[in-house]
């Protein structure tokens, strides 16, 4: 059993208050700095690969970490990992804010990344140990769910406000007080919880669970963007596929695995996983699309641009809350499936938005993709914390979020390669501009934008106009590509949770040994 502390239910919601705020910090600073990319490709002037690390090192590093600091967390402490983490968390924002360059401000993405993979994987286990009754953890997990996916619809509001009034760095010092409240509230209010036979921590498994995981996404990402020409697609490619090998290998030989790999023989957990990757993958894919829609195609400043997508922020809220009222009454495997039916059908939509579409249109879809989103996230992960035995929630629950930080990267790179692709055969540089100007709006719409500053008129209405419509044909082709994803998904997991009993497993027990179970719960707590 997991090593855990007893708290009285008042306490147990408090401390879930403290964890919503870890969530919900890391979730916002995934997407709070996609309004910002314009401001920052004209102050760092970064080219357009850089642009994309700038966007995805992050959520690469997180992902590749997670699992790793899971499994830590079931060692050490999950309450002292995150309270360590979000100290880490805390430079690295500082580091980010005062970036010098592209360059500097790539890496201060991937220490936030590493301090971010210490902080995500513990919040969701210390509900475990917050909320040992199925039914209050369903709730807890619905809230916690509402935040991570509120949080990343979040941040392109946030980043408006600030980026209304401040510098771009300024949504990074965001980070600064929160973290401050977290880890008072957090040193006092949260229990301490681990496994109490951990094991030994296997650093090879951890090298091999980051190699991996980034080799792959990285071969991914620059095939999308390149194609499989360059010499270091299919090296990074083989070097990940091999690494994830020997890892997965390694896990079924050792005692005490860094990762359990047998949790994936059951198909709610698999289900569960492969649903919250996709799904993030539409929801960071939609940011990264309409952020740059928004503020370079349509003209919209950042403010008014956060505040046109907080349409998703609102349904995230609505969706994480509703989730298990929803699963009891419909059954866990035909929620998650509408849900990604859902939010494929809302991401659809985007494909057919113009220059001059109406703002309805989007909000529908805006509207649709979070809601969405806050059901097949928030169900995602109660189906992976129940399938999981509770001294492995660590590592569990890390599992789940780098399913949600895969997905935000894969997002980010796939989509925006897609765009990126689509729109450098689409633009047409007007003759008579010079060689430097038609390369650097070839590499960006942002670029595009800026080029158009030092040139006249003539030239420069005629190059905006087909860097617009360039990146919108873009942006259609990734959303009809990204909404088939989602279609997809809906069928696999329908298949994957065949058998699964509707009720869940605390409302199929007879209502006497429910009410026995809800009074030694409460005694429990008194002591």
């Amino acid at each position: 059993m997991s090593s855990t502390v007893l708290v009285r239910p008042r306490q147990r919601w408090i401390g879930l208050a403290v964890l919503v705020l870890a969530v919900t910090l890391v979730a916002v600073d995934a997407t709070v700095l996609s309004l910002a990319i314009p401001s920052i490709s004209e102050t760092l002037r970064p080219s357009g690969t850089q642009l994309l690390w700038i966007g995805d090192a992050y959520s690469f590093v997180l992902a590749g970490l997670l699992v790793s600091m899971g499994s830590l967390s079931d060692r050490i402490g999950r309450k002292k990992l995150l309270l360590a983490g979000s100290t880490a968390f805390g430079a690295a924002s500082l580091l980010a804010a005062y970036a010098p360059s592209a360059g500097w401000l790539i890496l201060a993405r991937a220490l936030l990344g590493v301090a971010g993979a210490t902080i995500m994987p513990s919040t969701l286990s210390l509900i475990r140990s917050l909320f040992p009754d199925d039914r209050e953890r369903a709730t807890a997990i619905g809230i916690w769910g509402a935040a991570a996916t509120a949080g990343a619809a979040l941040g392109p509001v946030v980043g408006g406000v600030l980026l209304e009034h401040f510098w771009w760095g300024s949504v990074f010092l965001l980070n600064i007080p929160v973290l401050v409240l977290l880890l008072v509230f957090g040193a006092w209010l949260l229990p301490e919880s681990k496994d109490p036979k951990p094991g030994r921590w296997d650093v090879l498994s951890v090298v091999l669970s980051l190699t991996g995981v980034i080799g792959v996404v990285y071969a991914i990402k620059e095939a999308a963007a390149h194609g499989v020409a360059r010499w270091d697609v299919p090296v990074a490619a083989v070097l990940g596929a091999a690494a994830l090998t020997v890892f997965v290998r390694r896990q079924l030989r050792l005692p005490t695995p860094l990762l359990d790999v047998r949790l994936f023989s059951d198909r709610r957990f698999t289900a569960a996983v492969l649903a919250s990757l996709t799904a993030l993958i539409g929801l960071s894919g939609v940011v990264f699309m309409t952020s740059q829609y928004l503020q370079l195609v349509r003209g919209y400043e950042p403010l008014k641009a956060g505040l046109a997508e907080l349409p998703a922020f609102a349904g995230a809220v609505v969706g994480g809350l509703l989730t298990a009222r929803l699963a009891r009454r419909a059954g866990a495997r035909a929620t998650l499936t509408l849900g990604l039916l859902a939010m494929g059908t809302g991401i659809g939509l985007l494909g057919w938005v113009q220059q001059d579409s109406t703002y309805l249109v989007l909000a529908a879809a805006f509207l649709i993709v979070g809601t969405a989103e806050g059901v097949v996230y928030t169900l995602g992960a109660d189906l992976v914390l129940s399938a999981a035995p509770a001294d492995k929630a660590g590592a569990a629950s890390a599992v789940s979020e780098t399913a949600y930080e895969l997905g935000t990267a894969l997002g980010i790179a796939l989509v925006g390669s897609v765009v990126g692709s689509l729109y450098a055969g689409g633009l047409a540089v007007p003759a008579g501009a010079d060689q430097a100007t038609a390369a650097r709006a070839g590499e960006s719409l942002g670029g595009a934008v800026e080029a158009a500053h030092g040139l006249p008129q003539t030239l420069a209405g005629p190059l905006l106009q087909s860097a617009r419509d360039a990146f919108v044909h873009g942006m259609n082709v990734a959303a009809i590509l990204a909404g088939a994803l989602l279609l997809a998904a809906s069928a696999l997991a329908w298949r994957l949770l065949r058998g699964l009993p509707k009720a869940a497993p605390d409302e199929a027990e007879p209502a006497e040994q429910s009410k026995q179970a809800e009074h030694s719960d409460r005694e429990k707590a008194a002591v």
